[in-house]
């Protein structure tokens, strides 16, 4: 059993003996184990270790890679690497890191993801995005990165670790709740073992049946896209007489290819490349809908569209809006907010009638999560459900003026008033909110 990750990453076929590879090593468990692996099965290794000092114990583990790489006969990249401060911390610095690795490495670089890994990301996926791709998991190879140690549970890792004497560093962040990874990991995965012993094999092997089956599903469509004309325009007629996965799977082929394709004259040279973009079974179904007389646009997100032409169907991208940044709104008073004017004043008329706001507000803009409590539907519900609701165009929702106090909602422009702030006979003192956009009156 000690010896798992090593015939693991031997029938991986990942490993070259002989052949160059970068290992890309925090100095965490896993990774050590896969420099170790990768050295035992004869391959040309060298390691990336990037430092984005972001808690305390950073430089340390810093100092035991280039120890352990020392010991060991191994080259090592040590890099540092200051990470923008908003954003999501983790994707930038997974960006940074494979980017450091791309320039690099000789050959392939490999990364130290485990089947625990695999059934975490799986279940995250699912948790916060439907459809099948979420059932996919990480591939084991995805251009030159490669993951040999994808079949071997974190378990496994630590009991082969121990046979070979081998030390690694912990980081406390994988205990912290406050991240998705850590409580799927401490939390759900630990309620699954009371119902099977062991959930993040049983998960990762699903992962892999279904991506070999997806490998079907792809000549499927590709064989149904070249009956349609290949696109990037297929007929909406044509479309729908196949069976509706297959129409699904059509549709987002085509969204992908778009998301992929360089914006027009004028796009920086980081929108160059969107990535996949999924569709729903539910933005499948509202396209096949368009009318076929005439055009029709549907906003999918992310400047991408769904346009309908005399019967056609295809998709185009343009630059999504920028967020504006947050400003304070003193009461009464106005404040510009991006292509908005957002005012307050006391009594009188307005968008909307509010109590309990106090002298100042603050204006900004939707957040993925962000929850309020609408007047009159009797319960809280996310700002993404409220703006499919009332059919806000994706195009718009980043640059709607929001309305919080203290961390809670008072008002949405145009879509929704918080219920605890809703104006009432002997309330308090009303202020009336309103917004107007510069360039088209709301």
């Amino acid at each position: 059993m000690s010896e798992r990750p090593l015939e693991a990453a031997r029938d991986s076929g990942l490993v070259p003996a002989g052949g160059p590879l970068l290992v890309l090593l925090s100095g965490g468990g896993d990774s050590v184990c896969l420099l170790d692996v990768t050295l035992r099965l004869g391959a040309t290794v060298s390691a990336l270790h990037v430092n984005y000092r972001l808690r305390p114990g950073a430089d340390e583990d810093e100092e035991f890679t280039r120890a352990l790489c020392e010991r060991l006969g191994v080259p090592l990249h040590a890099e540092r690497v200051e990470l923008p401060e908003s954003g999501n911390l983790q994707e930038r610095a997974r960006e940074a890191r494979y980017a450091l690795a791309d320039s690099l490495a000789a050959g392939d670089y490999a990364a130290a993801h485990t089947a625990s890994d695999q059934a975490e990301t799986v279940l995250y996926r699912l948790a916060v995005s439907p459809g099948s791709r979420a059932l996919l998991g990480m591939p084991p190879r995805r251009g030159r990165l490669v993951r040999p140690l994808l079949e071997v549970t974190r378990e496994e890792v630590r009991a082969y670790l121990r046979t070979r004497g081998l030390d690694w560093r912990e980081d406390p962040s994988n205990t912290e709740r406050r991240f998705a990874r850590a409580r799927v990991r401490h939390d759900l995965l630990e309620a699954m073992r009371t119902v099977g012993p062991a959930p993040e094999r049983t998960i990762a092997e699903t992962a892999r049946q279904l991506r070999e089956e997806a490998e079907v599903l792809d000549a499927a469509v590709s064989g149904a896209l070249d009956e349609l004309g290949g696109g990037p325009a297929v007929s909406l007629a044509a479309l729908r007489d196949h069976p509706p996965a297959l129409r699904r799977l059509v549709l987002r082929r085509l969204a992908e290819q778009a998301a992929r394709e360089p914006l027009a004259a004028g796009a920086g040279a980081g929108d160059a490349d969107a990535g996949p973009r999924g569709l729903s079974r539910r933005e499948a179904d509202e396209i096949l809908e368009l009318d076929d007389r005439g055009t029709k646009a549907l906003d999918l997100g992310g400047g991408l569209r769904a346009v309908a032409e005399y019967g056609t169907v295809r998709f185009s991208r343009a630059r999504e809006e920028v967020a504006p940044d947050p400003v304070e709104l003193t009461v009464p008073g106005r404040v510009r907010f991006g292509d908005w004017e957002v005012e307050a004043r006391l009594g009188g008329a307005g968008d909307v009638s509010v109590t309990g706001i106090g002298p100042t507000v603050t204006v900004r803009a939707w957040r993925e999560g962000d929850r309020m409590r609408p007047a009159g539907l009797g319960g809280s519900k996310s700002l993404q459900d409220l703006f499919t609701d009332r059919k806000v165009p994706r195009a718009l929702r980043r640059t709607l003026p929001v309305v919080e106090v203290k961390g809670e909602i008072v008002w949405v422009a145009g879509v929704a008033v918080g219920e605890g702030f809703t104006a009432r006979e002997g309330s308090g003192r009303r202020v009336a909110l309103s917004a107007r956009s510069i360039a088209q009156a709301l």
